[in-house]
């Protein structure tokens, strides 16, 4: 959504004329220094934007500059206007204004070809995901029960720091007060969310920005599955993680954390999958399976 995000900065600072880069970093939810990088793309090309530090400074255009999108191609215009459609309903109220107010400018009508909610159906969902927004952006600690993959119920109280999507899911990257480290929480596992009154510096948040992008509890599994399953494979796969056999089988490399959601995730394939690599997953997979046969007295 990158291109998304530049032109609404633009639009922004033709209407403020000046804002901080703390600001923006707040409003599009990432850092400071991915607004940086920002102002350098859009200096490169072409727009007189720059910075001035200290008191009262800020991102600014230069007086006089007019947008003009005579210098964008159509396909140009026609990339971020779709950009704009695809933007998530979840999070974003003033999505519909957005694509009114950019549709006006482009001088485009159709605003209704595509709709992405990745949602979950139910207001409850909803109201989690802006409540947790709003401790993010005005840096207040939260506390909730949490389930871990283990089922074990916690009271947690944590310094929320970004929320993330991930293969259809919704997470919350925090700093977790208990463990004293970070931690990245599964939303639809969060109960009883709480905005408390303490707020937070967020002093770690280059720390964070590192740890996050440097996670690697990672293992690698190779799955044969029998072609009969390619709808599935089709559906939960992308292409370059699927190989094929003489026999035309499927060979599927995997990445995930290892856990029980995995040997459960790979039980789900039945008599259809066979875990080729690692053989320590095999064998977790075929005690699993033993310890079914006594639990079923088969």
């Amino acid at each position: 959504m990158q291109i998304n995000r530049l032109f609404e900065m633009v639009y922004l600072l033709l209407e403020k004329k000046k804002i901080t880069a703390k600001e923006l970093s707040e409003r599009f939810e990432v850092s400071q220094r991915t607004i940086y990088r920002d102002v350098d793309i859009l200096s490169q090309c072409g727009i007189p934007i720059y910075t001035a530090k200290g008191r009262g400074g800020g991102i600014s255009l230069l007086e006089g500059f007019v947008l003009n999108k005579s210098v964008m191609t159509e396909q140009e215009q026609d990339q971020i206007w779709m950009a704009l459609q695809s933007l998530p309903k979840a999070g974003r109220e003033d999505r519909k204004e957005m694509i009114k107010k950019y549709g006006s400018f482009f001088q485009k009508s159709n605003e209704n070809w595509i709709q992405v909610d990745f949602s979950k159906w139910g207001e409850q969902k909803q109201v989690l995901f802006e409540t947790i927004k709003m401790a993010i952006f005005n840096k207040n600690v939260i506390s909730f029960c949490y389930y871990n993959s283990r089922g074990e119920k916690t009271v947690r109280t944590a310094e929320p720091y970004q929320l993330w999507f991930k293969h259809s899911n919704w997470y919350v990257k925090a700093y977790c007060r208990q463990k004293q480290d970070f931690r990245i929480f599964k939303i639809s596992r969060m109960q009883s969310v709480v905005i408390t009154e303490q707020q937070f510096e967020g002093v770690w948040q280059q720390k964070a920005e590192q740890y996050f992008d440097t996670v690697t509890d990672m293992v690698t599994v190779l799955l044969d599955i029998k072609k009969s399953m390619a709808y599935r494979v089709y559906d939960e796969f992308e292409q370059e993680q699927i190989a094929y056999t003489e026999n035309g089988d499927f060979l599927v490399t995997m990445q995930c954390v290892e856990n029980p959601w995995l040997y459960g995730y790979l039980l789900s394939w039945g008599s259809y999958a066979f875990v080729k690599e690692p053989f320590c997953i095999r064998e977790k997979i075929e005690q699993e399976l033993k310890n079914m046969v006594i639990q079923y007295k088969i």
